[in-house]
């Protein structure tokens, strides 16, 4: 009874302190958790591994408690987000305070975001107040976040779902990279992955669709698209009416080849945008989403694109846009003959 005792006074301290020396993760209890949160009662987001709760931790102020469902899906999300987010730090990476392990309990405390995610503003009616200057600011520290895990950890981080609703905004739109559930963990030397095609469509590249092996390119694409949509606020999966064209990205694509940008920012801007940031911002974009790995540049050159420090040529169209615009073309031919 005394050492059942002891070994209980022990893991109650440990609750209390960071999991080993060289992390700054606290372990919670569900107790403590439940009580930050008033047993989950505001429900401030829901994704496919589980829910999202606002609460209020001693020391810590708001915090974000995800909290995982399915015992399988939830244990392998958990280890993921605590493998990747748990041991790096970033201004632009969402911050893991700590976490629980009780149980069936998995439960993650991340820092709170007042602003929520991008996806609930830019596809928004009041999607308007976010400027062009901020949206700028957004693309640029999400590039950072991402060059970040890329090439400057010790092993390069496949975030593998990078979208809109999965960068959240704090209270000074400063954008932070989260939900880490399906990253990968690559060695150094950006070798392939082989994983299950996971992530959103959309936002999906190439080679992962047709079944290969992936590398840290994959985001790169994933970016582009989400670049796109931040600058024109309709979603890339969306059908365009403008001319003959009924896929926004193939639309943009050409639209960018040919110097004409203007049409592609958001209508709620008024054209209130710096027409050298638009041009540069459409063309990296564009570059982000061809179809050959090579083509798409490095998260770190999109950066410095972004900041101006180095030129962005203008990129052809993707191949399998361009593709699709001359069966286009082909189809509507044959119809005038």
């Amino acid at each position: 009874m005394l050492t059942g005792l002891v070994l209980f006074w022990i893991r109650k301290k440990r609750m209390e302190r960071p999991l080993n020396s060289n992390s700054t993760l606290m372990v919670f209890s569900e107790g403590q958790i439940k009580k930050a949160t008033k047993s989950f009662s505001e429900k401030i987001g829901e994704g496919g591994f589980g829910c999202v709760f606002k609460g209020e931790l001693p020391g810590f102020s708001l915090v974000a408690v995800k909290k995982l469902k399915g015992v399988a899906q939830g244990e392998k999300q958990f280890r993921a987000e605590v493998r990747t987010i748990g041991i790096i730090r970033h201004v632009n990476l969402v911050r893991l305070f700590g976490f629980c392990v009780q149980g069936r309990a998995r439960l993650l405390v991340y820092e709170y975001m007042e602003n929520g995610s991008l996806n609930s503003h830019i596809f928004s009616r009041s999607s308007a107040k976010l400027t062009w200057d901020i949206r700028y600011r957004i693309a640029l520290g999400t590039a950072r976040g991402l060059a970040y895990i890329h090439e400057e950890c010790r092993e390069c981080i496949i975030h593998c779902d990078m979208k809109p609703s999965n960068v959240l905004l704090d209270a000074e739109f400063c954008p932070k990279i989260a939900d880490f559930g399906t990253a990968k963990l690559v060695g150094r030397d950006f070798s392939r992955a082989l994983t299950a095609m996971r992530g959103t469509i959309g936002y999906l590249a190439p080679e992962w669709i047709s079944g290969l092996p992936i590398t840290h390119k994959a985001d790169v694409y994933s970016y582009g698209m989400m670049l796109l949509e931040i600058i024109s606020g309709r979603r890339n999966t969306n059908k365009c009416i403008e001319g003959k064209y009924t896929y926004f990205p193939m639309f943009a694509a050409t639209k960018v080849n040919e110097g004409d940008v203007i049409c592609l920012l958001d209508p709620r801007l008024e054209g209130q945008a710096d027409t050298e940031q638009l041009n540069r911002a459409c063309r990296i974009a564009c570059w982000c989403i061809q179809n050959a790995e090579d083509s798409r540049p490095m998260m770190g050159q999109v950066v410095r694109m972004l900041e101006g420090v180095m030129e962005v040529e203008i990129p052809p169209i993707p191949r399998s846009i361009q593709n699709y615009v001359t069966m286009e073309d082909c189809f509507v031919g044959n119809n005038l003959d």
